[in-house]
């Protein structure tokens, strides 16, 4: 390791930054705190038995390189977009049949309502594709790429309020604390690029507005080590803070002042061997090289126009979803190993005709120019997409006539995966005939979740991390691989 100018003239200062003599752990500490630098800098992390021994888990024959998550913030409704119900125009109006409902919860929005009437979706659905996939008319432009989707119909999940829900998504708990998926696939495979993070983050909002708030906890890395943590760029300005260096200092005093600073936290961590010290170090040089790497990153005047149209006409917008697609595949193309994009916006308890149209123009024109994008350049071999929300909404309104919208509904909803390993034109799983009850072939977030690490060539049941007496996981006790929708 190259010896820092502080090492060569200050040796007295770096003495006295150990305090005495340095504590040396035992050996189950020493395995368990080096874990934490050795997963930044390994493709493969380690993980302790309850013994505390060391076992690096390798990636066994992925399908997957890289993942782009499009999480629709607020919950699509599937009945609108995804999975037609015809049948339901006869029942306008009427009650909600109690053995539909069954048991399932309702918000406390909804039950103070004197009835549950069924609203039929207001929209027309249509046939696209060789396979013959059924959109909405909201989604003109996924008809281009049907043939590359695959629609899971079939979703469940367990929460009914957003920010359990989102929580449970990014997490596979409902409280908030734990890692994020992000955070897991970093710290299980780490990073491709050295000089990008393995997990960052964008976001945006609805310009229909009524957007439910978003937490840094959602792409935190809880307990694992920090750097594991999704790096979220800005709408505005600089993607990202401090990108420039103060008047005075130039690359080479910034590097000096790294190495200095590095040389003091190692002295440091030598003495107490806490692994935060690591996790430190490997932050201050990722922000030192994306110094470098994050303005040409974010530098899209090079696009060329026929491109800059598949995104729509927003894709000109810092801060726009569209923008944030194309980013996303600027991401892709320099191996980000996961990409997050969350936008705001999906909760249409009121006005659903209206506002659910307004966040279709905003969002599914990028979404199907970024497939075509990823397509065109070779990317999507090797990418998975994902798209959704953290539930679906109810086939019942909420408000009447024409400020009619839809609840909160965990029972059914829909994601959409495209890409790297995945059946296209297929649809998995289905629901009865109000969208209320899945009826076949249930997925849960957790298997979803497990369906995505085996993807990646990692066993969701061995990617595993020891905290507070116990190996947790992100799919925790839970989890199978849904396998009828691999390709």
């Amino acid at each position: 390791m190259k010896e820092s100018k502080l090492e060569r003239e200050s040796p007295a200062l770096i003495e006295a930054m150990s305090a005495g003599e340095p504590l040396l752990p035992d050996r189950r500490s020493f395995l368990q705190a080096s874990g934490h630098g050795f997963g930044a800098m390994a493709l493969g992390s380690l993980l302790f038995d309850e013994e505390g021994k060391a076992a690096t888990v390798v990636p066994e024959n992925p399908r997957v390189r890289r993942v782009i998550s499009l999480f629709m913030s607020g919950g699509p409704s599937q009945m609108d977009l995804l999975d037609p119900k015809p049948g339901l125009e006869k029942e306008r109006g009427k009650e909600l049949p109690k053995s539909v409902r069954g048991e399932q919860r309702i918000t406390t929005m909804t039950s103070v309502q004197k009835s549950l009437p069924v609203l039929p979706s207001p929209f027309k659905f249509g046939q696209h594709g060789q396979s013959g996939l059924e959109l909405s008319e909201l989604l003109p432009h996924w008809g281009e790429v049907a043939d590359d989707l695959c629609v899971v119909r079939s979703m469940q999940t367990e929460a009914i309020n957003h920010d359990p829900a989102i929580t449970f998504f990014q997490t596979g708990f409902q409280l908030a604390g734990r890692p994020s998926v992000g955070s897991w696939v970093s710290y299980g495979l780490g990073a491709i690029n050295r000089d990008l993070p393995a997990y960052v983050v964008l976001t945006s909002r609805s310009t229909a507005g009524g957007a439910q708030p978003l937490y840094s906890r959602l792409w935190d890395s809880g307990f694992l080590p920090a750097e594991h943590s999704g790096v979220k760029l800005r709408n505005t300005g600089d993607p990202v803070y401090f990108l420039k260096n103060p008047p005075g200092i130039d690359r080479g005093v910034r590097r000096d002042i790294l190495d200095d600073l590095g040389a003091l936290n190692r002295r440091r961590h030598a003495a107490v061997g806490d692994p935060a010290i690591e996790s430190r170090i490997a932050q201050y040089e990722m922000a030192f090289r994306m110094q470098a790497s994050v303005p040409e990153l974010a530098d899209i005047s090079k696009e060329p126009e026929h491109v800059m149209k598949l995104y729509g006409p927003n894709v000109g917008k810092q801060g726009s979803f569209a923008r944030n697609c194309l980013v996303a595949r600027r991401l892709a193309e320099r191996d980000v190993r996961f990409i997050q994009l969350f936008h705001m916006g999906w909760d249409q308890h009121d006005k659903l005709k209206e506002t659910l149209s307004r966040q279709c123009r905003d969002t599914e024109q990028p979404v199907a120019g970024l497939i075509q994008d990823l397509k065109q350049r070779g990317l999507l071999k090797d990418t998975l997409v994902v798209w959704g929300g953290e539930f679906g909404r109810t086939t019942y309104a909420q408000k009447p006539g024409d400020k009619a919208g839809r609840d909160h509904h965990p029972g059914c909803f829909t994601q959409m995966l495209a890409g790297a390993g995945i059946k296209g034109g297929h649809v998995h799983g289905e629901t009865d005939d109000y969208c209320y009850n899945v009826t076949r072939d249930p997925v849960h977030v957790h298997d979803l979740n497990a369906t995505l690490m085996h993807l990646l060539g990692v066993d969701h049941e061995k990617l595993t991390f020891r905290f507070q007496g116990r190996d947790y996981r992100l799919t925790d006790v839970h989890g199978k691989v849904v396998k009828e929708i691999l390709s």
